[in-house]
C-alpha cells in the first residue's frame, strides 16, 4: 500500500484531477486547517493559547520559475511580521525546491539568508525542509551556509536513509537545530531502510546522538515523529543519559494525534504543531498517508455518506 500511495503521489494525471474531488477535500482537512494562510493562522492562535509552538509550512515543491519562488519568499516574510502580534513567534519551514534550488542555488540562499535574518529579528527561526534522496547533500550545502551566518536555522534529517548518521557527524560541530524524521520518499533499499523495525532503530539510535548534543548545549532536538511509543523509548535512553526532557521537543502535524502530543507537553516535552497550508496539497497528502495505515483508513471513510 505505502509503495502504490508513493507512486500516486507522483503521478502527474492523478496529480492534476484528485484535488478537484470533493471526498479529497474533505479528507485532506484532516491535516491542515484550510488552503489559505488567514486557516493557518487561526489554527496557530488556538494552538497557542494551549501552549504550543507553532511551525508553518506553505506546501509546494519543484518550482520552475524564479518569480515563483519570489512570490513564495515574499509570503513568508509575512508569516514572520505577523508573529509580531502574537504571544510567541512562528517558525517557518521551507522546501528549498520551494524557494528557487533546481533553477538557481545562489538565488535560494539569497531567499533563506534574507528570511533567517527576518526571523531573528522577530525571535524565530527557518527551518530547512529535506526532500527526497537527489537534494539531501545540496541541502545539506545550504544549510552549511547558512549555519555559519545565523544561529536560528534549522535543518530536517531522515531516519531511513542509511547515510544520515554520516550527514549528523558533518554537521554537529555547526551546533545544529535538527528535526529528525523517518522518511516519506520512496527511496530504493541501496539507500534507505525499508522495514519498519530496521527505520525505527536508525531513528531512535540517531535521535539520542542529537538529544545528547542537546544535553550539552550544542544542539537544538526535535523528534518529528507521530511514533508515541518511539517518544517514549527515545526518553527513556535520553533521560538515562542525563538529557532532561524539556531538550526533547516533539514536532507533529496538525491535526495527528492531538491527544497524545497534549499529554507528552503535560509530561514535559516542549510541543510544537507543524501547520501546512496551500493548495498544492495533493503530493503531501499522499505522502501523509503513506506513512501510517491509519490515516489511510481515515481518508477511506470520507468516500463513505
Amino acid at each position: 500500500m505505502r509503495t502504490i500511495l508513493l507512486w500516486m503521489a507522483r503521478n502527474p494525471w492523478l496529480r492534476q484531477r484528485v484535488p478537484r474531488l470533493a471526498f479529497a477535500r474533505r479528507a485532506v482537512r484532516r491535516f491542515m486547517p484550510g488552503e489559505d494562510v488567514a486557516d493557518a493562522l487561526a489554527a496557530a492562535d488556538r494552538l497557542m493559547a494551549a501552549g504550543q509552538g507553532i511551525l508553518f509550512t506553505r506546501l509546494g515543491e519543484n518550482l520552475t520559475a524564479i518569480a515563483e519562488a519570489d512570490a513564495v519568499a515574499a509570503h513568508y516574510h509575512d508569516v514572520l511580521e505577523a508573529s509580531r502580534a502574537r504571544p510567541r513567534p512562528i517558525e517557518v519551514s521551507v522546501k528549498p525546491t520551494q524557494l528557487g534550488l533546481d533553477i538557481d542555488a545562489e538565488a535560494t540562499f539569497a531567499h533563506c539568508d534574507a528570511l533567517a535574518t527576518h526571523a531573528a529579528a522577530v525571535g524565530s527561526w527557518l527551518w530547512l525542509d529535506m526532500e527526497g534522496s537527489p537534494y539531501v547533500e545540496p541541502t545539506l550545502v545550504l544549510y552549511e551556509r547558512l549555519a555559519a551566518a545565523h544561529g536560528n536555522v534549522g535543518i530536517c534529517l531522515q531516519a531511513y536513509l542509511r547515510r544520515t548518521p554520516v550527514d549528523l557527524r558533518r554537521i554537529l560541530p555547526l551546533r545544529p537545530a535538527i528535526r529528525l524524521v523517518k522518511g516519506a520518499y520512496d527511496e530504493p533499499a541501496s539507500i534507505a531502510y525499508r522495514r519498519k523495525a530496521d527505520v525505527d532503530a536508525a531513528y531512535q539510535t540517531t535521535a539520542v546522538a542529537i538529544a545528547e548534543a542537546a544535553r550539552d548545549g550544542n544542539a537544538r532536538c526535535a523528534l518529528g515523529t507521530h511514533d508515541v511509543d518511539l517518544v517514549r523509548r527515545i526518553a527513556t535512553f535520553a533521560e538515562a543519559a542525563g538529557v532532561p526532557r524539556d531538550r526533547l521537543e516533539v514536532h507533529m502535524l496538525y491535526g495527528i494525534r492531538a491527544g497524545e502530543m497534549r499529554r507528552l507537553q503535560a509530561e514535559g516535552f516542549p510541543a510544537f504543531t507543524l501547520v501546512a497550508y496551500g493548495d498544492f496539497w495533493y503530493p503531501w497528502y499522499m505522502r501523509r498517508l503513506a506513512e501510517r495505515p491509519a490515516n489511510v483508513l481515515f481518508a477511506l471513510r470520507q468516500i463513505l455518506p
